[in-house]
């Protein structure tokens, strides 16, 4: 297998939700490198997990967490407020990239200090009981994104629990690549992504807990460029453009829909 392979879609029920979850398995033979607290760095890697988690996550046991969920060995663990199973996918000359992508607070990289982001709580106190909206006692209820309701757990102390990605892109190109290269390949990635959101209308830079993961074989010559300009890098960020915007116009199309509420 040489290529990003069909992910694995399951449920689990956590909080009175019905959360989904991702999975590829790669393998052996690919090295990876991601910002995901799960497997995060550069290294060997054959999984990848993208877990739906509750809108207002306060576990303070991420890593484990998402290990617990993953099918052992290792692997890197993404989690998101969206609904992964409402994923994008694009490729472009080989190059491919999945997006899961929720907008509930988008914000500008460089925000001036002390503002805080459009969507979040304004008082600790008041989100644990407004985020984390449990299902009638009948049974679990298919997890919502509630436009402007946030992406982060905040804890009794005041505190900020790790806050779930709301965009997850992760790519898989068939050929090796350097650790310049694949530095420079998340750089692509993110150019990419932001490029996207704002042709979809999305006046930001993305969210602040986005997570990247980009794959790559472990075997052959090395490619040594992975920006846009490169052979790989072109491709990679033709296709994350692509699968982030079909994910921000999808995105959209359900926040204004009825209610204003997203539920799949």
């Amino acid at each position: 297998m040489t290529g990003l392979p069909r992910p694995s879609l399951t449920y689990r029920t956590e909080d009175g939700l019905r959360l989904g979850a991702l999975l590829w398995r790669f393998g052996p033979g690919w090295r990876m490198i991601s910002s995901a607290m799960l497997g995060g760095g550069v290294g060997r890697r054959e999984w990848v997990l993208n877990a739906q988690v509750a809108a207002g996550y306060s576990r303070m046991d991420p890593v484990e967490h998402m290990d617990a969920l993953g099918p052992g060995g290792p692997g890197v663990g993404m989690m998101t407020a969206a609904v992964v199973e409402r994923y994008a996918a694009a490729e472009d000359g080989g190059a491919e990239a999945v997006a899961t992508v929720g907008l509930g607070v988008p914000t500008w990289a460089a925000a001036p200090e002390g503002v805080p982001d459009p969507g979040l709580p304004a008082a600790p106190e008041s989100a644990p009981e407004s985020a984390r909206e449990t299902a009638p006692e009948s049974g679990a209820e298919p997890a919502r994104e509630t436009v402007g309701a946030g992406d982060a757990g905040v804890l009794e102390t005041g505190g900020r629990a790790p806050r779930p990605g709301t965009i997850n892109i992760l790519v898989a190109v068939p050929v090796a690549f350097s650790d310049p290269a694949l530095v420079n390949a998340v750089m692509t990635v993110t150019e990419a992504k932001t490029q996207a959101l704002l042709e979809a209308g999305f006046p930001c830079t993305g969210t602040a807990s986005d997570a990247v993961c980009v794959a790559v074989r472990e075997d052959g010559p090395a490619e040594a460029f992975g920006g846009p300009r490169s052979v790989w890098g072109a491709r990679i960020a033709r296709a994350v453009h692509r699968a982030v915007l079909d994910g921000a116009r999808d995105w959209r199309a359900r926040r204004d829909g009825p209610g204003g509420v997203l539920q799949w």
